[in-house]
């Protein structure tokens, strides 16, 4: 006899009448010579033989038997006992899609009655990335600022084109607000006013100018959008809708107006928007003085004087002592600006020389700076300069 390979199924002898049982070959492999084939049989009745391990009741479920045939070199006799698997005492379990596609069904069906798409959804994933890539993000933690000089800009048109499609991104128009700010002071405001040439000076600072303007409007709409607060109920110091969680998007609102009133200060109609951006920053300190490591408190050091009241050295000096405490040795922007601000104008050279030099000498790699890191280069940049340019400041 020439050597085959078999699979018997053994179907246990049903009682008279019972109907005949239904084969169904329901998958077939082969590999190589080994050949495998399942047969499933199965029967509306149990079977009046009834192998071991079995349950008998009044229902029944298919009884499966598996016979494995030999190896190719061998034969395998048709007196094979056969292996039985172990009787289910469930019903049998059906394959459906209906289950798999429902869900599927509702999702779709949800998607549409939210007014979203899976464009929508990445575009709403990819905004939140731009947006919250602010503080401590990587650029902040970066040491080389020409680097970032070259790559924010893409980031910031990118974001300008989300927003065209995203018209009520709140967390996109804080991100623009910051970044533009942030962009206009470091890379445009800084170059004009450390050594340039007066006619790019005077271009550096109209560019800025524009830029802070810009920010100034989606930081705009993005109180609108958070809080629905109108850039007019603001001129009109109506402020009671802002909460806490609305300071960030109040800070990079009214720190990019102040800065773009001091770009141009023959601008009179931005001029007269002094009194809204105090007012904004008096609100910001009552809901979070502590926002941002104490840039609150910095801001207000170069800012109070400008304040139709003026404010008092005194009040300076606190401002500065608790920016200080809230900086915890990570930030050093604000040595610089207590020195500029309130040292140079009282003509003290010798707390000016020695702060500027406390920021020259801070270590910016340390750990825990490492996420203000660019700021702080950025500031001893500033501090180098101004102290190579004392006498400007103390002419004696």
């Amino acid at each position: 006899m020439k050597p085959t390979q078999r699979v018997k199924c053994c179907v246990y002898t049903a009682a008279p009448g019972t109907p005949e049982p239904v084969r169904r070959r329901t998958t077939a492999s082969s590999v190589g010579k080994r050949t495998m084939v399942r047969t499933m049989t199965t029967s509306a009745q149990r079977s009046r033989a009834v192998p071991a391990g079995f349950s008998s009741g009044p229902s029944c479920a298919p009884a499966m038997c598996f016979a494995a045939a030999g190896s190719a070199a061998g034969s395998v006799s048709a007196k094979a006992t056969p292996t039985c698997s172990k009787r289910l005492t469930s019903a049998p379990a059906s394959i459906s899609v209906a289950g798999i596609l429902r869900p599927v069904k509702f999702f779709a069906l949800l998607l549409l009655l939210l007014g979203c798409s899976p464009k929508r959804i990445a575009l709403n994933t990819l905004a939140d990335a731009f947006s919250s890539s602010g503080e401590g993000g990587a650029f902040a933690r970066d040491d080389d600022p020409e680097l970032v000089r070259d790559a924010v800009p893409f980031a910031l048109k990118t974001m300008e084109g989300l927003a065209d499609s995203l018209d009520d991104h709140g967390g996109l128009r804080l991100g623009m607000a910051r970044g533009f700010t942030q962009y206009a002071y470091a890379f445009v405001q800084l170059p004009a006013e450390m050594g340039a040439p007066p006619d790019k000076a005077q271009a550096g600072m109209l560019r800025a100018r524009r830029l802070y303007l810009r920010a100034r409007a989606y930081g705009l709409e993005g109180l609108k959008l958070a809080r629905g607060v109108a850039e007019q109920e603001l001129r009109a110091r109506q402020l009671d809708k802002l909460q806490k969680e609305d300071v960030p998007l109040t800070y990079w609102t009214f720190a990019p107006w102040a800065a773009a009133i001091a770009a141009n200060k023959r601008d009179l109609e931005l001029e007269g928007d002094v009194p809204v951006v105090a007012a904004m920053l008096d609100k910001a300190l009552q809901l979070d003085e502590a926002y941002d490591q104490g840039a609150l408190h910095e801001f207000a050091i170069a800012f109070d004087p400008a304040r139709p009241e003026g404010t008092t050295p005194q009040m300076q000096k606190a401002h500065f002592d608790r920016a200080v405490q809230l900086a915890q040795g990570e930030r050093i922007s604000v040595l610089v600006t207590y020195a500029e601000a309130v040292l140079g104008p009282a003509q003290d050279k010798k707390g000016y020389e020695a702060l500027l030099k406390q920021a020259v000498s801070f270590d910016v790699d340390q750990p825990k700076a490492r996420k203000n890191r660019l700021a702080n280069v950025l500031t001893q940049r500033r501090a180098k300069y101004l102290l190579a340019h004392m006498d400007d400041v103390f002419p004696d």
